[in-house]
């Protein structure tokens, strides 16, 4: 198949077209110009068509994207929603923020799903995390860019959002969601009740307290909205805690700056299994964070996928 190039009055494109649409059947043979990594963060997104574009005036890949607006379940018209954002090395920024890319952290990177033992942090760590935990720090440090998710969960405001929070259940506590994470929710429900003969599974599904999602607010110590505002974050909390440490914020009220410390096996943990029945279908769990969050899982398909 030949390539084609697109010679326009002004910039020089280069273009490429993906969908996942099952009507596309023969893409545009300049596709093979596209970074592999726009391709595989895409992938993630399944219902997300999108075409990019070299804008050579600017130096980066320009995305085009198109998403339903509602889903069936909110009984309401789909619709069609669409945005443009810069590659911007991962970042995905609308074109006014890339003078500012800099403070930005990466949309897609290596999830570390492996345990770190306190004992093994060096004073060179410790020093380092007491920073990234520090209030200054957190106050005034970047952290994800969220335009990306503003736009696919219609995030731009608690009115606008919660058009598409719904009400649901998980193993039978009642919790809102927002309406795109439903069925990711709900097989990672039907893989825990299959699961129920395993002890430790058991364990999980009995001392179940609540499992909390929507919530519109910031990250606290942030000014940055927190993923429960999304609608994707759940926090799956026990009845009991025994003693045991659960999130890093609040030990860190307790012991000051020797929060980290805290040995693994005096830090409340969901069972091996249920985490990997999460990651199977795309969430991330905050307990592997420096700054735990043991009872936080977090929807992230473009971290965990394959």
């Amino acid at each position: 198949m030949k390539r084609t190039r697109f010679f326009l009055t002004a910039t020089l494109f280069l273009f490429c077209f993906f969908t996942h649409a099952e009507s596309f059947t023969e893409p545009l043979s300049a596709h093979a110009f596209c970074p592999p990594e726009i391709k595989e963060f895409m992938h993630f997104y399944p219902d997300i068509t999108y075409t990019a574009l070299y804008d050579m005036e600017v130096g980066d890949w320009k995305i085009d994207m198109t998403a339903d607006l509602y889903f069936e379940r909110t009984a309401k018209p789909k619709d069609k929603k669409s945005a443009s954002f810069y590659w911007a090395g991962g970042k995905l920024l609308p074109k006014e923020e890339l003078a500012n890319k800099e403070k930005y952290w990466v949309l897609r990177y290596h999830y570390e799903n492996t345990l770190r033992d306190p004992k093994t942090y060096t004073s060179e760590e410790i020093e380092r995390i007491t920073h990234f935990g520090s209030s200054e720090n957190r106050k005034n440090a970047g952290g994800t860019p969220m335009f990306f998710f503003d736009w696919l969960y219609s995030a731009q405001s608690q009115r606008i959002i919660e058009e598409h929070i719904i009400r649901t259940t998980f193993l039978g506590k009642s919790t809102r969601i927002h309406e795109r994470i439903y069925d990711p929710l709900k097989n990672v429900e039907k893989k825990i009740l299959a699961n129920a003969t395993n002890a430790n599974v058991k364990e999980f599904i009995d001392t179940l307290k609540s499992a909390d999602a929507y919530y519109w607010r910031e990250i606290a110590g942030t000014s940055r909205k927190s993923f429960h505002s999304y609608g994707i974050a759940v926090d799956v909390l026990p009845k009991r805690l025994n003693g045991k440490a659960i999130y890093w914020g609040w030990e860190k009220d307790r012991l000051g700056d020797k929060w980290m410390l805290i040995p693994l096996e005096k830090r409340w943990t969901p069972s091996d299994t249920v985490i990997r029945i999460f990651e199977s279908e795309g969430f991330i769990w905050g307990g592997y964070w420096i700054i735990f969050d043991n009872m936080h899982f977090e929807y992230h398909p473009e971290l965990v996928g394959n």
